[in-house]
């Protein structure tokens, strides 16, 4: 069996991984991903958030990725009947971008490994890891190659990025269920040629179907739109007898928003569904590896925070592996598990309040404070960890709070 030796390996050459190594590399270490998927391959997760472009730039990431013109994104539209919250991220309370794009992902994905690559970093597609064995910090790792034969790969450091994989925390029983409920979408990408009729294309919107069901509509530069319905499983029960592309039609006709936009426009694939995402785990480090992005905890994509937390959570490891192998130790407790945790935490409250009205009641009054709508936007772009905006750091207290008092004030004296 073929072997070889490298500084860090990383699991999973997504946005999380890439930047992680792409930083890494630049530090002088040997740095090897390897990617199960053959590059570019279909994932959701394509609206970014502004704070997810200060890790891209960190990685020497951004522009490559300027390079391909990918849709210039400047804020989210939430739509409830005839009631329209608008988000502008150059109106927010933390200092930071204003703006990110909204992408394909195969492009992004397949943009990024091959600025990595560029850079220096060793990239394998095709490489799936079987079985991993740790000796304190360092470790052997196998991996079957494109060709189906089997090498390893000794490392004395893992950043597992592996997203939806999962890697270490499925060969190791780390995987724990979330406490949010299971959830199901339905979507495809619609040529959408009467965009600009729509106050589009630069910025996502998201349309209240029902009270616990949405719509998002993401725009892409070359007149292609993401659309796609997140619900309850029970809601796509009255539709389950249709087939795929019957029962989207179905869906996108039975709303008023999007009919007339989308309702006889051509799919670009045969609509996909995906469920059951929410999933955690209990420790984001150990001996000699790290979680990142998805593999820590993925939550929802109502406010597309995927990407973020996985740029933002890649960055931060990278920092702390380029620290302990350069001899100096690292409280990976204290310095990545807990700033972590506050924006998976700081989001998850927003989840939850997306879901159970909170801040249906926020975003849809008649008449909202603008200091507090700017710290809302804040969490929007993704500034999760600034916890001098009261929304972040009284995330659960502060949105609860607020739909209190705007519900009071609509009540007759």
């Amino acid at each position: 069996m073929q072997s070889e030796q490298v500084d860090v390996l990383v699991i999973g050459a997504g946005p999380a991984g890439t930047i992680a190594a792409s930083i890494i590399n630049k530090a002088g270490f040997k740095v090897k991903i390897v990617e199960k998927e053959k590059f570019p391959r279909f994932v959701i997760g394509e609206s970014l958030l502004p704070r997810s472009m200060e890790a891209l730039e960190e990685a020497g990431l951004l522009d490559a990725v300027k390079a391909k013109g990918f849709q210039e994104k400047f804020g989210a539209k939430f739509v409830r009947g005839n009631e329209v919250c608008d988000f502008n991220f150059g109106d927010q309370f933390t200092e930071g971008w204003k703006w990110t794009w909204q992408v394909k992902r195969a492009d992004f994905d397949l943009t990024l490994a091959e600025e990595a690559k560029r850079q220096g970093v060793d990239v394998n597609f095709e490489t799936a890891v079987s079985a991993i064995k740790f000796n304190g910090t360092n470790s052997a790792t196998t991996v079957i190659n494109k060709d189906g034969s089997e090498s390893t790969i000794n490392a004395k450091f893992i950043v597992d990025a592996s997203g939806y994989g999962r890697v270490i925390p499925r060969l190791f029983n780390l995987d724990r269920p979330s406490n949010l409920p299971s959830r199901k979408t339905l979507f495809s990408h619609i040529k959408d040629p009467d965009r600009l009729q729509y106050d589009e294309p630069n910025r996502i919107m998201v349309v209240v179907h029902e009270p616990e069901t949405w719509i998002w509509v993401i725009p892409f530069s070359d007149g292609i739109t993401s659309v796609g319905f997140v619900a309850n499983p029970s809601f796509y029960e009255k539709t389950k007898h249709m087939q795929p592309e019957e029962q989207l039609r179905f869906l996108i006709n039975s709303d008023p928003h999007i009919k007339k936009r989308f309702g006889d426009k051509e799919f670009m694939f045969e609509p996909r569904t995906i469920e059951g995402w929410s999933v955690t785990t209990d420790k984001f480090y150990g001996d000699g590896f790290v979680l990142t992005g998805n593999v820590t905890e993925f939550l929802d994509p109502v406010f597309s925070s995927g990407v973020t937390l996985a740029a933002v959570s890649s960055q931060r490891a990278a920092k702390l592996v380029i620290k302990q192998l350069k001899g100096t130790k690292v409280d990976w407790e204290e310095e990545f598990m807990k700033p972590t945790t506050v924006g998976v935490d700081t989001f998850r409250s927003y989840v939850m309040g997306w879901y159970d009205g909170t801040l249906h009641e926020i975003f849809f009054a008649k008449e909202i404070n603008p200091d507090f709508k700017k710290q809302i936007c804040s969490v929007l772009a993704g500034y999760v960890w600034d916890t001098t905006n009261p929304f972040v750091k009284k995330h659960d207290r502060a949105l609860k709070s607020l739909a209190e008092v705007i519900r009071l004030s609509k009540t007759p004296a």
